[in-house]
């Protein structure tokens, strides 16, 4: 049976690989522009998922196709990619019978202290939101309309070990091991949402696996912390004190004038203003016996403590 990974040499794609191999199956292909081995048995693929000739290639013959394909930060990329990749995925997954797992985010949801549930609508504010909304949306018309059998697979921010691209582990964790001052986003106090990334890519490659799953948006499973709450793990687990700096709008809004880098983080920040109250209790109630890792193992295993 073989399982593809579209987008194989990111943080998720590389984690889901390896849980594939452990506890699915051994055929695996791995696709991205410059795919790189992860085991002795994984067929590599090299293929620009712009174009669709490549794509099809890359997934004919697979049974389950798992996008987690990931662009930079770029609002003028997303616009002029993003739907001509899904459109040539959806399409080739039709052709080929593939079952698609779409791994997403919450970049179209509210950014406010409202409840996020599997159906909660979309409301997206700004450039990157509005492209993931409309990306999400061609992937549940084809699931409505027949045309597709697939899984959307939602997490919420990410924080993990590794090379794992976040804002939790660019302005907090990764300041800290550098022995710098970390830095908060917005609030201390409000509640994020947090998914630590092995545990994405454990429940990914559940719900791929779970036949009954399909047809259905999950949101993965994840735990809400502070800011506040999270560097004093930090200083339990490294057992010193650790100052943190809080970093209002206005800093950002300055800081985008000369970075781009921080002028494409601006249509994200408003969301670290309230609560984010992401449920995951529909995965948890329908899989009791998967262990979200908790944020103490988290903290000790960034820090390899």
């Amino acid at each position: 049976m073989m399982q593809t990974i579209l987008g194989s040499n990111g943080q998720i794609g590389h984690e889901l690989a390896e849980e594939l191999y452990q506890n699915y199956t051994k055929n695996l292909r791995l696709v991205s522009r410059n795919p790189k081995k992860i085991h002795d048995t994984d067929e590599i693929k090299p293929a620009n998922l712009l174009n669709y000739d490549e794509t099809l290639q890359a997934i004919s013959g697979s049974e389950i196709v798992y996008f987690t394909v990931g662009l930079p930060m770029n609002s003028d990329m997303w616009e002029s990619q993003f739907s001509t990749i899904i459109d040539n995925v959806i399409r080739a997954c039709e052709v080929s019978d593939s079952k698609l797992v779409f791994f997403d985010n919450t970049y179209m949801y509210a950014k406010n202290s409202d409840l996020q549930v599997e159906s909660s609508p979309f409301v997206p504010t700004g450039r990157k939101s509005t492209v993931r909304a409309k990306v999400a949306t061609k992937v549940l018309n084809a699931m409505e309309r027949g045309e597709l059998e697939a899984v959307i697979c939602r997490a919420p921010e990410f924080y993990g070990p590794d090379n794992t691209q976040s804002i939790t582990n660019t302005m907090i964790f990764n300041r800290i091991k550098n022995g710098k001052t970390p830095f908060v986003p917005i609030s201390a106090k409000a509640l994020r949402t947090l998914i630590w990334t092995p545990d994405a890519s454990r429940a990914m490659a559940l719900i791929g696996n779970t036949k009954s799953a399909y047809s259905r948006t999950w949101h993965l499973p994840s735990e809400s912390i502070t800011y506040q709450n999270l560097i004093r793990l930090c200083e339990d687990v490294l057992g010193r004190k650790i100052r943190y700096k809080v970093v209002k709008m206005v800093v950002f809004k300055i800081g985008s004038l000369f970075s781009q880098k921080s002028k494409e983080l601006l249509e994200l920040l408003p969301r670290y203003r309230d609560d984010n109250n992401f449920s995951s209790d529909k995965f948890k109630q329908q899989f009791p016996e998967f262990k979200v890792t908790s944020f103490e193992e988290g903290v000790r295993k960034i820090f390899n403590r």
